[in-house]
């Protein structure tokens, strides 16, 4: 669905509830919707889907308060502020969940309540939410690992030669998701995985420590590492730099986060995923649909949850120009500073 689209069809809603009478609008006005994010590890949520979500909120509802937690990777504490936020009158919570299982009971609770969950970016497996609105993240996993084995064979790179794999949280379903991508796209490649390592909680500290192990071990038999997202990738870099590996071996990554950008640019990173305000803008009208008492329509069911999939775009050297700063996805400002502002102007970007 297209920005266009979706804010069509956050329109159609309005006009809906101007339709159904002033009850509607009544429940709408003032309405407190909580967006709660899993972890710091990536910087997209601080960087772009907060900011991005309570900016369509304000569009579709000014009068409505949205409350903003992030849980910093700590279960426990996701759990307090999503009472917290439930206290405080929300009856609609927009959920990134820490650990995809402990938050069926956080579902179960909110419905409860008459309070709707939508599960947002990583799906609830065991407990269905109201909704479930993310990007396709089996098809996040295959696209970036097809394109670093695409790139492989462009350079020439042999048949048999070895990949590492860097897999997300265990505790995390769409971390699963993505995994299974890579594994369809590795599979059915002519490379081999050397290794593979679940990351707790998506710490790029952890996946810096593993591949600085794997460097040891394999040494010049790495011939690309594909990592499910840009934090990840960027702890595999940083591993390979300490080991004084020149050039690095081509590495994915998957959020577009302003540091991963970077690292395309200056030739340390070979790909990530661009996730623009797609996502925020369909959660956003989920949102404002169940708050003026209305039932979204969903497009697939995941999970036996009605759900909205999103499939972004590989962003490489070659089209980051043309995907990134051409569409002011993100501001050439913000990324093409200090160090890098040379090789942005080489490219055109500013």
């Amino acid at each position: 669905m297209t920005y266009r689209n979706i804010r069509i069809a956050g329109l159609s809603a309005l006009a809906g509830a101007l339709l159904a009478g002033g009850s509607a609008l009544a429940q709408t006005a003032d309405a407190t919707v909580a967006f709660l994010m899993p972890d710091q590890g990536s910087t997209r949520y601080e960087e772009r889907d907060f900011p991005g979500f309570k900016n369509e909120m304000e569009k579709l509802c000014s009068s409505c308060t949205v409350v903003y937690q992030n849980a910093n990777g700590d279960v426990s504490l996701q759990q307090q502020q999503f009472n917290s936020v439930i206290a405080q009158g929300a009856t609609v919570v927009v959920l990134d969940p820490v650990d995809s299982s402990a938050a069926a009971s956080l579902v179960q609770q909110a419905q409860s309540q008459n309070v709707k969950v939508i599960a947002y970016d990583r799906p609830i497996p065991d407990t269905p939410a109201d909704y479930y609105v993310s990007f396709d993240n089996k098809a996040i996993g295959q696209a970036i690992a097809q394109s670093l084995v695409d790139h492989l064979k462009a350079e020439g790179v042999p048949e048999g030669a070895g990949v590492l794999q860097i897999n997300g949280s265990p505790t995390d379903a769409a971390a699963g998701l993505i995994r299974d991508g890579i594994d369809a796209a590795l599979d059915a490649s002519a490379y081999k995985t050397l290794a593979e390592f679940d990351t707790p909680d998506w710490l790029p500290p952890e996946a810096q420590q593993w591949t600085s192990g794997q460097v040891t071990r394999f040494g010049d038999q790495i011939k690309g590492v594909v990592a499910a997202n840009d934090g990840t990738g960027g702890g595999a870099i940083a591993a390979f730099k300490a080991a004084g590996v020149t050039p690095v071996p081509p590495v994915t990554g998957n959020d577009a986060t302003t540091a991963a950008l970077q690292l395309i640019i200056a030739g340390d990173q070979y790909n990530t995923i661009s996730k623009p305000s797609e996502i925020v803008a369909a959660a956003a009208n989920i949102a404002f649909q169940m708050i003026s008492g209305q039932t979204p329509k969903a497009e697939t069911t995941l999970y036996n949850t009605p759900s909205q999939l999103f499939v972004p775009l590989v962003i490489t050297k070659e089209n980051i120009k043309a995907e990134i700063f051409d569409k002011n996805i993100t501001p050439a400002s913000t990324v093409c500073t200090g160090d890098y502002a040379p090789a942005c102007k080489a490219m055109g970007i500013q």
